[in-house]
């Protein structure tokens, strides 16, 4: 079969960028290489398709998936030179939730130019450079590997800024349809704060990208999906053991934090200037700082003034290994997992334990969804109402889960005897509101929690038939903008609420991601962090989460998320436990969480006790973790300045244990592209 590179030449001798005239030695359109088509897979399930096909000047990429009720889509047009660099590229579509794609990148004697949701940017090219485009399909991340290895297999610049690497990893054999291929793994680095996987084949030939839940598969390769995304699970977590046993630190003598001030969650305060000796996984000792302290072979670590925070809580999880890693240097030392597959949390969980990688403390929630065409790829899924009780059970038998997560295509029907089944069992309720039912209808069903804050107002908008397994769960919420929050049904719903104790997990940062971000604008949630990570992230951060069509609707979305601060006040007002979760991974975007509750009424130190304190009572954990006190779990973090007066302060951790682990995030950002964002404390050993 032909390959890509053929394809290249045919380009240059076709005069493709214009400059090149066409030779008499010019391949036939007939020997141009047959259309490529791949199929595009989440978590065992072929959601989607691409396919590329080529022409005498151009290639053309045309991509799709739908999953969960949404859906991305894209239509590419590119030139190539013979460094398989993008010389000029179109991309046309839609995000995942929505969001128009138009963007652009054109290079033409040594000047590039390119437009993208994140904005318009120029430059000038005097060595061989690759554009990362924004709002490319999966294939591009091959594109960009064979401009690398056209190049020597050295680094390139990248457009807009950065430098991207590729790494080849190991070698695989794969079962084509027609026989066993040989093939390569690599990794490619340098656009987000994790690798990409990639296998190519012979000539080079694109066979797959991969992670442990998605794969985009080359036709005829479908059946090595699962060992492909095996292999992608490996190298990750191969990737952060070897990260782990260097940034670990088990120290053998007793630890002194010395010249620390503690957050006190009862009184809201901070204590004087304090020494805290750790020794194992347990606190043994809180005394006055003393200036004439003399080493006793222990571990100094000094704290210079800091202060010292109970670890975090993010109560809406989606836990991988990096989600995992970056908690904890985040100060989050407990994640609630709010779905997950039972075999990805049994190893992530153990590898924890064990130490081989960095990770919080991990709650688990049985994620039961029902069968339909907008089913969540994750977790369990149920047709009848008795499989949906089996799950229940199955649940209750397995280590480590708290309470069952109830997804939307869920018939609501089944709530009332799966809730009294989970109960028997010692399980909380939890989820969403399934489709076609309101939050009072889940409340009386026994639910305990009620998971984002748009699942339950949505009833309070929406007719009976608005269905939100769609799209529409999240642009259904413009409605909220004209929302009377002192109507009967709200005031129902807040009475039914009080009366039954129901928490509610409202995942503020996620609704303001995707109600006030707007394309070529930094986020709101970003803004304090955005400038020490990678390119890639970088221009993650202006891009819109839905598609705002005109200035109404980009007004009416904008209240909507206003109102959702003004229903989340009212909640706190009457006594309605919020617990902070992101549902974006936690860590960076939990302290944005922790910012926006500032919004609902409370201060600084009451945000703090919240994430903290609150929350290990809430789950139970109230006798070993939540406080920095003697006798209970060695689990906080160090900041420089002050969280009780600015929150801020906890963006900028210097020290972090948990289990009596040490960690020092400067020395592990690098490890991600991360730009540090204070020094380690001084530590005599």
């Amino acid at each position: 079969m032909l390959r890509l590179s053929l394809l290249l030449s045919t380009l240059l001798l076709l005069g493709a960028c214009g400059q090149a005239p066409v030779q008499e030695n010019t391949p036939s359109i007939e020997t141009l290489p047959e259309p490529e088509k791949y199929s595009v897979i989440f978590g065992g399930t072929e959601v989607g398709d691409l396919t590329v096909t080529f022409s005498e000047q151009r290639m053309a990429i045309d991509f799709g998936f739908e999953n969960n009720g949404r859906g991305a889509s894209s239509q590419e047009s590119l030139t190539l030179d013979a460094n398989m660099l993008p010389v000029e590229w179109t991309i046309t579509g839609k995000t995942t939730f929505g969001n128009a794609v138009d963007e652009s990148f054109v290079l033409e004697n040594g000047q590039a130019q390119w437009r993208a949701a994140a904005g318009e940017g120029q430059a000038t090219v005097k060595t061989p450079s690759v554009y990362v485009a924004q709002n490319a399909s999966p294939y591009s991340l091959y594109l960009i590997a064979q401009a690398i290895l056209n190049n020597g297999g050295e680094a390139l610049p990248a457009l807009p800024g950065g430098t991207v690497a590729l790494s080849a990893l190991q070698p695989l054999q794969l079962q084509h349809s027609a026989g066993m291929t040989d093939a390569q793994v690599y990794a490619l680095k340098g656009i987000q704060l994790d690798p990409s996987y990639l296998v190519l084949g012979e000539d080079n030939q694109f066979i797959a990208t991969m992670s442990a839940r998605f794969a985009l598969v080359r036709d005829g390769f479908q059946g090595e999906e699962q060992r492909l995304r095996d292999v992608a699970a490996t190298l990750n977590a191969n990737r952060f053991e070897d990260i782990a046993a260097k940034v670990s630190h088990e120290y053998a003598k007793p630890v002194k934090i010395i010249n620390a001030r503690i957050f006190d969650p009862q009184s809201l305060s901070l204590t004087s200037a304090k020494t805290v000796t750790v020794d194992g996984e347990r606190i043994v000792a809180i005394d006055d700082y003393d200036n004439a302290f003399e080493n006793t072979d222990t571990v100094v670590i000094d704290a210079q003034g800091g202060t010292l925070v109970a670890g975090l809580y993010e109560m809406h999880g989606h836990m991988r290994d990096n989600d995992a890693l970056l908690n904890v240097l985040a100060g989050v030392t407990s994640v609630r997992d709010m779905g997950n597959e039972i075999d990805v949390l049994d190893d992530l969980v153990e590898k924890i334990n064990s130490g081989k990688l960095i990770g919080p403390r991990i709650i688990r929630s049985g994620f039961i969804e029902g069968k339909s065409p907008f089913s969540a790829a994750t977790g369990e899924l149920a047709s009848t109402e008795e499989e949906a009780l089996a799950l229940v059970r199955r649940y209750a038998q397995l280590v480590g889960y708290s309470q069952i997560k109830i997804y939307s295509s869920v018939n609501g029907d089944w709530v009332p005897a799966m809730s009294a089944e989970a109960h028997k069992l010692g399980l909380r309720v939890a989820g969403h509101v399934p489709a076609f039912f309101t939050a009072d209808q889940m409340i009386e069903a026994g639910y305990d929690e009620l998971t984002h804050i748009n699942q339950v107002m949505l009833g309070w908008v929406l007719t009976a038939e608005e269905d939100t397994r769609t799209l529409f769960r999240i642009t259904g919420m413009r409605r909220f903008a004209n929302l009377d929050l002192d109507s009967e049904p709200v005031q129902k719903t807040l009475n039914l609420m009080v009366e039954n104790n129901i928490a509610v997990d409202p995942t503020t940062v996620i609704h303001e991601l995707g109600l006030t971000a707007r394309n070529g604008e930094t986020r709101a949630g970003v803004v304090d962090y955005i400038e020490h990570m990678p390119v890639g992230v970088q221009r993650e951060a202006k891009l819109a989460l839905l598609n705002v069509a005109d200035a109404s609707e980009d007004a009416d979305y904008k209240a909507a998320f206003d109102k959702i601060i003004a229903m989340l006040s009212m909640m706190h007002e009457r006594g309605i436990l919020l617990v902070p979760g992101t549902d974006l991974g936690g860590a960076f975007e939990l302290h944005r969480e922790l910012e926006l509750f500032q919004q609902f009424g409370m201060t600084p130190a009451e945000v703090l006790k919240r994430a903290s304190y609150d929350m290990a009572q809430y789950l139970g954990f109230g006798d070993d973790l939540g406080s920095v006190d003697v006798g209970k779990m060695a689990d906080f973090f160090l900041v420089p300045g002050d969280p009780t007066t600015d929150l801020k302060a906890i963006k900028t951790i210097s020290l972090v244990t948990k289990d009596g682990t040490f960690f020092f995030p400067t020395q592990v950002y690098p490890e991600f592209g991360i730009k540090p964002f204070t020094e380690v404390p001084p530590i005599q050993e």
